[in-house]
């Protein structure tokens, strides 16, 4: 139905339809090509028959070879590539289908006319009345409101220079009065700080009294024991005793060390000696009596 319809369409504008294409481009089914065929082949056979019947040219002899040469009146290209020919075939695009009419009813009724003046409809001095009072009230309230805003923009800015010269004749004794509450309040601070330390103070003065009657309650049985156990491991001496003990009796014991070690050495010189003089006379009395009895005797 669609292929039917486009060429119903094609064959209207005077294009070309599937039915109507040339005969080289319309398209063939497998008889007519057979048919076409047949026709080429029968045209070709006997041509092909008397080539085949027609007297050969001879051999080449050695060493050579026969060229094949056109001989017709209308030489012919040869070519190993054969001629081919593209042609395309394009229809046109669609038409745009036409717009539809407007629909006009039929006409129903009579008519009638009638005759209008000049002036009958419109009376621009009566109708122009109303826009002209918008026009001059819009302008006088908007020329009242800018008028208002001016005088209420001068009266900010009255009220404005006013509380600035006000603030400014105020600043100093705002200055003063922030000063003297500063110092007031540095001033009690420093009070305050005075209060907490005397307090702190009499706080610490009362706890070290407190300790002291408790220290004074609970050693009052100790400091003689204490006082019995240092005395007996020296911590409490006599200064005269301690001096002595110090001082005198360490030079004491050097003196008395250094005589004694003055007399020990005096003893083995003197031991030394006496028995140097024992020795001799020990030899000499050998010496004698190793001599004949009348020499000892002279």
């Amino acid at each position: 139905d669609c292929i039917h319809f486009l060429s119903t369409k094609f064959n209207t504008f005077g294009h070309f339809s599937i039915g109507s294409l040339p005969q080289e481009l319309a398209p063939m089914d497998s008889a007519d090509m057979r048919t076409q065929e047949e026709r080429t082949s029968g045209a070709v056979g006997p041509k092909r028959v008397r080539r085949k019947f027609r007297p050969r040219t001879p051999e080449p002899v050695q060493g050579r070879k026969h060229l094949e040469i056109q001989t017709e009146s209308y030489l012919e290209e040869l070519s190993d590539i054969p001629v081919v020919k593209e042609i395309e075939c394009q229809t046109d695009a669609f038409l745009d289908r036409p717009e539809t009419p407007i629909f006009i009813p039929a006409k129903t009724g009579k008519d009638a006319e009638t005759q209008i003046d000049e002036g009958d409809l419109f009376d621009f001095e009566e109708e122009v009345r109303p826009i002209l009072e918008i026009l001059v009230g819009k302008t006088l309230e908007q020329s009242l409101l800018e008028v208002m805003e001016e005088e209420e923009l001068a009266a900010l800015m009255a009220q404005q220079r006013a509380f600035l010269e006000r603030r400014n004749n105020q600043l100093p004794e705002v200055h003063r009065l922030q000063e003297q509450e500063r110092r007031r309040r540095e001033e009690r601070e420093r009070r305050m700080a005075e209060q907490k330390r005397a307090l702190q103070e009499e706080k610490e003065v009362a706890e070290k009294i407190a300790a002291r009657a408790l220290t004074q309650q609970q050693l009052a049985d100790l400091v003689p024991s204490v006082l019995a156990s240092l005395r007996r491991e020296g911590y409490f001496y006599d200064p005269v005793e301690r001096d002595v003990e110090t001082h005198f009796f360490p030079r004491l014991m050097e003196d008395v060390q250094r005589v004694l070690q003055k007399n020990c050495r005096a003893r083995e010189l003197l031991d030394e000696t006496v028995l140097l003089g024992d020795t001799a006379f020990q030899n000499s009395a050998a010496q004698l009596q190793r001599l004949p009895e009348p020499l000892c005797m002279r």
